[in-house]
């Protein structure tokens, strides 16, 4: 059974899931793929101790600072593949980027793989279902590029700006994408 509940966000609306024991989901009002790896209906249940932690969490970073995710039962639903590369975003530290090539190239190394696709590892980050938690706002383009982000660009551009992020060398596209 999955449960669900909301949390007025700087964003926008974020609808937050759970299975009961951890947290399945975080999507911002919008969102593509919102709530697209639950199998199931939810059910709205806003009194869960759980969703209590999560907001506690949200209220600490949109307030600047910066939580601990090892403070949250994260279990996001997904391939393997999936996982690992969400595995990689929670790694990334608060106010730095990552390209997605680097992500490749670690995800190369993890499978003993001489080389990953960028546009593999972006499809996992452009499914990442716990957004904002789970960073995959902390994702650019080789050249700098803001670009990806399933809650909008200028969603991912507050997000960065909120944690501190030099975002001198980031620039939004004006077309297209580049990973």
């Amino acid at each position: 059974m999955y449960y669900q509940t909301t949390y007025p966000s700087p964003v926008g609306i974020i609808t937050l899931a759970a299975d009961g024991s951890g947290l399945v989901g975080a999507w911002i009002e919008g969102q593509k793929y919102h709530g697209a790896t639950i199998p199931e209906d939810m059910i709205e249940r806003g009194d869960m101790p759980l969703f209590d932690t999560v907001k506690k969490w949200l209220d600490k970073y949109f307030a600047g600072e910066k939580p601990d995710i090892s403070e949250l039962p994260l279990c996001p639903i997904g391939s393997g593949f999936r996982q690992e590369v969400w595995s990689i975003l929670c790694e990334i530290p608060y106010g730095e980027v990552i390209t997605y090539g680097d992500i490749a190239k670690k995800m190369a190394a993890k499978l003993n793989k001489e080389s990953m696709s960028s546009q593999a590892v972006g499809g996992a980050v452009g499914h990442n279902p716990i957004s904002i938690i789970i960073p995959c706002h902390r994702v650019v383009g080789s050249n700098g590029s803001l670009t990806g982000y399933a809650g909008g660009v200028h969603k991912k551009v507050k997000l960065l700006e909120l944690e501190g992020a030099d975002m001198s060398g980031l620039f939004v596209p004006t077309r297209g994408t580049a990973l």
